[in-house]
């Protein structure tokens, strides 16, 4: 057997010297730019901190507002619920993903203070009521909304010119339930209801109660109001294969995918609304089906 040539012992010894003199240089300029770091800021984005007479709770607002001029009627504008975590998705995907010459929104943020990127409050403020026995900390969703329609609509107004013609609403999972009950019982409030993964399933599907008296409120309107709905098709497991167990089981019971397919079906077939467009998202589970719903909500609001 060949006897391996022989390494110099000062080969290594210099290797490690020089690396460990590099790294005594890097030490003093690396722990400086350390010191330097400041938080992150998002391009072309405000907050501000409001607490509503309407419902006594406090809101992060954000908004993005475009630095092209505004289209002669103004600018369309798209509200977001959880809008901690959906604004920064969604005021970079207004500025990037839309054609060219389409009008860019306004895009308006609605979340809760704090570092937490689902606040609690949207338990709350998402839900619709579902009569006696409920709890305490559900059921708000027609304050909140009367929050936004008379608080912060006119605020928004003061710091842009709008399109009152071309307003969305768009929401994910009890966002998206939401998103339903306004347009069930306000289809005036918005023109376009985007909902992503809507929890339809919420308290016996109390959100389609909403829909007595949908017609009689759509007679009223000049112009009937539009709806996307987005589902990630892995969000209602198969029971092909037999029982689930655990949080699958429950996924199956809720048929997140079902519901609202048929909800989308029917106000096709009964032809309520000016446009009704239905999307299963391939490969998409409950939390990352709200990234394409965003894309195709504002494909769908915009173009």
């Amino acid at each position: 057997m060949a006897t391996p040539a022989a390494v110099p012992t000062s080969f290594p010894r210099r290797r490690i010297l020089g690396a460990a003199a590099a790294l005594t240089a890097l030490a003093t300029p690396l722990a400086r730019a350390a010191a330097e770091w400041q938080p992150a800021t998002l391009h072309q984005a405000r907050q501000l901190d409001i607490t509503s007479p309407t419902t006594g709770q406090t809101y992060r607002i954000f908004v993005s507002i475009p630095t092209t001029p505004p289209p002669p009627a103004g600018y369309p504008v798209v509200y977001a619920l959880d809008g901690n975590a959906t604004f920064p998705t969604l005021a970079v995907m207004a500025r990037t993903i839309l054609p060219r010459g389409a009008a860019l929104p306004v895009v308006v943020g609605i979340g809760y203070p704090g570092e937490f990127d689902y606040g609690m409050g949207r338990g709350r403020d998402y839900t619709p009521p579902s009569g006696a026995g409920g709890p305490a900390k559900e059921g708000g969703a027609d304050l909140f909304l009367d929050f936004i329609e008379r608080e912060l609509k006119p605020l928004i107004a003061t710091l842009a010119p709008l399109d009152p013609a071309r307003q969305a609403l768009y929401g994910h999972s009890y966002g998206g339930l939401c998103t339903l009950h306004a347009l069930f019982t306000r289809p005036a409030m918005f023109q376009t209801y985007l909902a992503a993964s809507p929890s339809i399933w919420y308290r016996e599907r109390v959100v389609l109660d909403g829909m007595d008296g949908f017609n009689r409120r759509l007679a009223t309107l000049p112009a009937k109001p539009s709806l996307m709905l987005a589902v990630g098709e892995l969000e209602q497991p198969s029971t092909a294969n037999g029982p689930l167990q655990g949080r699958d089981a429950i996924a199956a019971t809720r048929r997140m995918v079902d519901n609202a397919r048929e909800l989308s079906e029917r106000l096709r077939k009964t032809n309520t609304l000016a446009r009704v467009q239905f999307h299963l998202l391939a490969h998409e589970d409950h939390g990352s089906a709200t990234f394409p719903a965003m894309a195709r909500g504002l494909e769908f609001f915009l173009v």
